[in-house]
């Protein structure tokens, strides 16, 4: 039986057509593509932040992140302070016994305290090798903070940050991290490369001949880092889009041409390359730690501030203005640690030339976080920009060139302070200038990215948010991770720096905070706790009790500098009976655990008969003073 035709369709034509979206490109025509620019992430991140929410930890990375792969067969470690059993800890639980680990410090005296632990707990791994930095200036540090890791997939990668390695850095205090993309093999000992020292600034063959001079230059007195130069030199670092801004301690001509330029020789020798926008602009430096510089501001503004003024092919009409954020003492109490966070952020303010420092300096100072009660008043029109950061102390390092037309010019994540250990004395008549500190650090600018792309700041995300009409004659609009807060608040007029302890200061309770966040009414003594004594009323016997006590000058109560924090463990009504646990910030330097650092004694235990008096050791600054630990009451 044949089978009956479909009916038709009255308006079906008799030749039916392809549906026009059936034969059209799936793509879309170029110009419907996009409405705005191609959006980059930022070149650096931030650090994850323990005690944030996580909608302020997008993007942000952790240690476990930059070392949790189990490809990683090598890692070589530059720092400044070292956890050897931290570090351990965030490479993958399955090969980290595998991993040959490299650990190059600073430590170069052999009694030194921190290279006797970094000895005793390197001694737990068979697998970890530790290398000491050559030091031929008194005053200088180890202070690059960098990683470089091979792996098993024939790869290489550059990590440059700017936290120590040790728990508290990583936790909830402020760093940055730039990586590299993975950097594959060149292919063999006849394709080996050192780089070229005439490339263009910013190309990878630029940045790998500046990382190799930097890594010869450990090798000066013992081959230190010459099996890691071997090794790199095998890899292609043209995916790089950076220029090397490093330090290397000794004395280095200015002139010499033939050699990668260090400190701020390399700021004037890189700034000048780099295009910057015209009229108005403003160089931001962020630091920890503001060294001392001098009674006049000679140095700040003839031998750092004019290397940062440069700019490409254009002579400057009018000066940048430069404005610096530190941290103030009360920014530190509010911070996440509290005071802890203190033994890492430090200046000075004792003799009459860091009196006079602090003169000069003032007008620029500015909070890290913009929400301070006694800094300046920010105009109420103007948009404020929160980095996410605020109460994340910082110890991120970053100076950034902002122009008038709202985007960036340049930026720099570096180890490096506002010291002349870090970047360099001015050089004398005949060229020579000296470097006390190994510091290390990166450049990015826009047009890395393409000839016509635009820099801009990014908050609280690596991608930065823009209109659909921004920047659309531009090409990719690269984003910035800026770690504090915009626009910048000034110090108010009485505000100071969070400054380190003198060691002639005397130690007082902060007697307002303590007793407003634990109902307890505690009181200390002067000086090495002789007169009135101490005294600790109303403690409850079930109480722990968080006493942070501040150093200040004469009576003043403060918060001011570094801290002491002590826990007391156990406290009874009428008895002396109390256990104390004391964890000190040094004040000569980073502070890292409670052990023995920079001069301070770890707790101690006095006992009348059976019973523990409070006791917590005495620290012993320089020239013999003493600061009393809390004895006898």
């Amino acid at each position: 039986m044949e089978r009956p035709a479909k009916r038709k369709r009255v308006d079906e034509p008799k030749d039916r057509i392809t549906p026009r979206s059936l034969s059209r490109p799936i793509t879309p025509p170029r110009a419907l593509q996009s409405r705005g620019p191609r959006v980059l992430p930022s070149p650096w991140q931030l650090t994850w932040i323990r005690d944030l929410p996580e909608e302020l930890n997008r993007d942000a990375v952790s240690l476990k992140d930059l070392l949790g792969d189990p490809l990683i067969s090598e890692c070589w470690e530059f720092n400044f302070l070292h956890d050897i059993d931290f570090l351990m800890s965030a490479f993958d639980a399955d090969t980290k016994h595998l991993v040959k680990v490299h650990v190059v410090h600073g430590f170069w005296k052999r009694e030194d305290t921190n290279r006797l632990i970094l000895a005793q707990e390197a001694s737990k791994f068979s697998n970890v090798q530790l290398h000491v930095a050559p030091m031929p200036e008194m005053f200088g540090t180890h202070h690059s903070k960098m990683m470089i890791l091979f792996r098993h997939d024939d790869t290489a990668q550059v990590i440059i940050h700017t936290a120590n390695m040790i728990a508290k850095d990583w936790t909830n205090m402020t760093n940055g991290v730039w990586k590299s993309p993975p950097l594959p093999k060149l292919g063999g000992p006849p394709n080996a490369s050192r780089g070229s020292r005439s490339a263009p600034l910013g190309t990878g063959e630029k940045f790998k001949w500046d990382l190799l001079s930097y890594l010869t230059s450990y090798d000066r007195r013992i081959p230190t880092c010459k099996p890691l130069v071997e090794a790199l030199v095998e890899y292609d670092f043209s995916q790089i889009r950076a220029a090397l801004v490093a330090s290397v301690p000794g004395t280095h001509n200015v002139h010499d041409q033939s050699e990668t330029a260090w400190g701020w020789a390399a700021l004037k020798k890189c700034l000048r390359l780099i295009p910057c926008a015209e009229g108005d602009s403003n160089i931001v430096i962020q630091v920890s730690s503001i060294a001392t510089l001098g009674g006049k501001d000679d140095w700040l503004q003839r031998t750092l501030f004019d290397p940062l003024s440069g700019a490409k092919g254009q002579q400057i009409s009018k000066r940048p203005k430069f404005s610096v954020i530190y941290p103030t003492a009360d920014e530190i109490r509010r911070s996440l640690d509290g005071y802890a966070s203190g033994g890492s952020i430090h200046t000075k303010i004792q003799s009459q030339q860091q009196v006079k420092q602090l003169q000069y300096l003032r007008p620029i100072l500015h909070h890290w976080a913009n929400d301070c009660e006694r800094g300046r008043s920010l105009p109420p029109e103007l948009k404020l920009s929160d980095g996410g950061r605020n109460r994340a102390a910082p110890h991120i390092k970053t100076y950034i060139r902002y122009n008038s037309r709202g985007s960036l010019d340049w930026a720099i994540l570096t180890s490096a302070n506002l010291s002349k250990q870090a970047w360099g004395e001015a050089a004398k008549s005949g060229g020579e200038m000296r470097i006390a500190s190994w510091e290390i650090g990166v450049l990015t600018w826009p047009e890395l990215y393409g000839e016509s792309s635009v820099m801009v700041s990014s908050f609280k995300t690596d991608t930065p948010t823009i209109g659909d009409d921004e920047h659309r004659e531009k090409g990719p609009v690269v984003g910035l991770r800026v770690p504090y807060s915009l626009p910048l608040q000034r110090y108010g007029s009485e505000e100071e720096p969070n400054r380190e302890m003198d060691g002639a200061e005397r130690l007082v309770c902060w007697r307002g905070d303590v007793q407003r966040r634990t109902g307890h009414n505690i009181c200390m003594g002067h000086g090495a706790w002789r007169g009135n004594g101490s005294c600790f009323q109303d403690l409850s016997p079930d109480g722990r009790i968080e006493i942070e006590v501040a150093c200040a000058r004469a009576q003043r109560c403060t918060t001011e500098s570094t801290y002491y924090q002590a826990y007391l463990d156990e406290a009874s009504n009428g008895d002396d009976y109390t256990r104390m646990q004391c964890l000190v910030g040094s004040q000569f330097g980073e502070a890292s655990r409670p052990r023995e650092v920079g001069g301070f004694t770890r707790q101690s235990e006095m006992r009348r008969g059976n019973t523990p008096v409070l006791d917590v050791g005495m620290a012993h600054a320089p020239g013999g003073a003493s600061i009393g630990g809390l004895h006898g009451w």
